[in-house]
């Protein structure tokens, strides 16, 4: 009877143990999530000029967007030589790897960056982006 009554404690204790894990994982998953604002392009605060495929770009200001379900969008207020501000906005999904996030664009290609605390970080096209939550 002591046999059959431990290893129901062990069985329960594993799926309790189990459980625990699984909603700590999703957690950790919906840290991520919210808005994200620039704050420096090539390490210069934003608003920030800087030269991006030999053309000066005045950055203007830039939203980094994680959902807790997989999504993300960037969105990049700049002025280019023409003087006309323009408006960049894209969305794709990530995946996260401790804290390293993958964005795979619609459209486009694949972007690798890093989140530690509420600091989002990635070099998109040679340019350094850093975000604050």
């Amino acid at each position: 009877m002591t046999t059959n009554a431990l290893q129901w404690c062990l069985l329960i204790l594993g799926i309790l143990v189990g459980g625990c894990q699984q909603e700590s994982n999703v957690a950790n998953q919906s840290d991520v999530a919210g808005t994200y604002a620039l704050v420096t392009v090539d390490g210069a605060k934003v608003p920030a000029t800087v030269s991006h495929e030999g053309v000066n770009l005045l950055v203007r200001s830039g939203t980094f967007t994680l959902n807790a379900d997989g999504t993300c969008s960037s969105k990049m207020a700049f002025v280019p030589p023409s003087g006309t501000e323009a408006t960049r906005e894209v969305s794709g999904t990530y995946t996260r790897d401790g804290v390293k996030l993958t964005m795979q664009w619609k459209g486009a290609g694949t972007t690798v960056g890093s989140i530690e605390g509420n600091t989002f970080t990635m070099n998109n096209e040679g340019m350094t982006l850093a975000y604050r939550k």
